[in-house]
């Protein structure tokens, strides 16, 4: 009989390609994949642990799927920032942390008593790896692990995703052109912080590795993860004249996290606003339309009110697509989580203000689009069963076709908007 494994991935696109290595690997080893945990013989849970929040979210899920009575295998950030939280609610669980997906078959088969030697790895390498991937669109390729800057005062990621390494740029490459060769259309680099790529094996090659990916032979989209902005002054016009690439996405992911010097510098951050600023002046100088996105932290513990309105000012003057807005929860282990937090009026009513700013900035920013024409990728099926394309500026665009395009390029135009999607009208299809 053939046993089965259903899983549950949360969090950002480095936890979504762990989960798909994971997912592969199982399946190599003779898995059946299913949809609902009720069917399965193991339940897979890939966990984040960025925000307090989630990781409430994840400790409730771990706590539900262990009750089942099924074999739970908790992956992710969670095993490694917040293991006695979730041991406490799902005690015989089996753990995985972010660097040992590639043990998967070993333990999972250790604990079922499975056969799995035919199925053993001897690499720590998540490149190169079977994966089952709910996009077949969308190829997620690992650049490096960890985070290189590692002090910022509120951030858990360094204790969840260990000492910061890169992969060979060779390698990334491959791993793209064997997703492409598996039909992906858009490649996704990610990491923790696309911005230091390279700098442990002498020098910063992010420039570089765009380049040698979209050299890749195929009509495919390459979108670039987020990157903090202190590593890159040095290799600005290098990483902008990358952009310039037709098979780049002119999608830039830069965090402010605060418009205040002061705040930035009690964050830990190591830069004040004006080089956020000047990093997206450069790009815009060169690439009018590009699309930007930028996280925020409302109510962090030495924020004041004019900390906060130096936030808005700044949102303001720059007028990103997109806001990730977050209102401080302090993380176990960081250095935030001993500082006196703020009340939780003061964090809630800042953060309803912050939120109904940005809705109505990225309307007013998104509304410009309409009348657009041009090329997109559908890469995405929405809830309903509708359409998703991207443009060339990584605008979702929701289309007014029901039938599957899953994977084809277009030419659409642009008929509506609102704050978080564009509305459009499928015109032709390409290929």
């Amino acid at each position: 009989m053939v046993p089965k494994v259903y899983a549950e991935v949360y969090g950002c696109a480095a936890n979504q390609a762990d989960g798909e290595v994971i997912l592969g690997l199982l399946e190599r080893m003779g898995f059946g994949i299913v949809s609902c945990p009720e069917e399965a013989d193991l339940n897979v849970l890939v966990t984040c642990a960025v925000k307090k929040p989630t990781s409430d979210r994840m400790l409730e899920r771990a706590r539900r799927l262990h009750e089942s009575g099924k074999t739970l295998l908790v992956a992710g950030c969670m095993v490694t920032a917040e293991q006695e939280a979730i041991r406490r609610v799902a005690p015989s669980a089996i753990f995985i942390g972010p660097r040992d997906v590639c043990k998967v078959v070993e333990v999972v088969g250790s604990r079922m008593g499975l056969e799995c030697s035919h199925a053993s790895l001897s690499t720590n390498s998540k490149l190169g790896l079977q994966r089952h991937r709910k996009n077949k669109v969308v190829g997620i390729v690992p650049v490096s692990e960890g985070c290189r800057w590692a002090r910022c005062a509120f951030c858990i990621v360094p204790r969840a995703r260990g000492p910061f390494f890169s992969y060979p740029i060779s390698e990334v490459v491959n791993e793209a052109r064997r997703l492409l060769e598996d039909g992906c259309r858009e490649i996704w680099l990610t990491s923790q912080d696309m911005g230091s790529y390279g700098l442990d094996l002498g020098r910063n090659m992010l420039p570089e590795l765009i380049d040698e990916v979209t050299r890749l032979k195929g009509k495919f989209f390459v979108r670039v993860g987020m990157m903090n902005p202190i590593y890159l002054g040095p290799i600005l016009d290098r990483l902008v004249a990358s952009y310039s690439s037709p098979k780049v996405f002119k999608f830039l992911h830069l965090p402010l996290q605060s418009g205040s010097a002061k705040v930035l510098k009690d964050m830990g951050r190591g830069y004040a606003p004006q080089l956020f600023k000047s990093v997206v002046e450069r790009f815009r100088a060169s690439i009018p339309e590009l699309t930007l996105v930028t996280d925020v932290i409302v109510g962090y513990p030495t924020e004041t009110e004019e900390d906060f309105e130096m936030s808005i000012k700044m949102l303001e003057e720059i007028k990103p697509d997109i806001v990730n807005i977050s209102k401080f929860y302090p993380r176990p282990g960081t250095p935030a989580n001993r500082i006196p937090r703020l009340p939780s009026r003061i964090v809630n009513e800042r953060s309803k203000v912050m939120t109904e700013f940005c809705k109505e900035l990225s309307t007013k920013v998104n509304e410009k689009w309409i009348g657009w024409y041009g090329l997109a990728l559908v890469d995405e099926v929405g809830k309903y069963g509708e359409m998703v394309c991207r443009n060339t500026s990584y605008k979702p665009i929701v289309l007014d076709a029901k039938h599957d395009l899953l994977g084809k390029f277009l030419k659409v135009s642009v008929t509506g908007a609102s704050a978080y999607c564009l509305f459009g009208k499928l015109e032709d299809v390409l290929s």
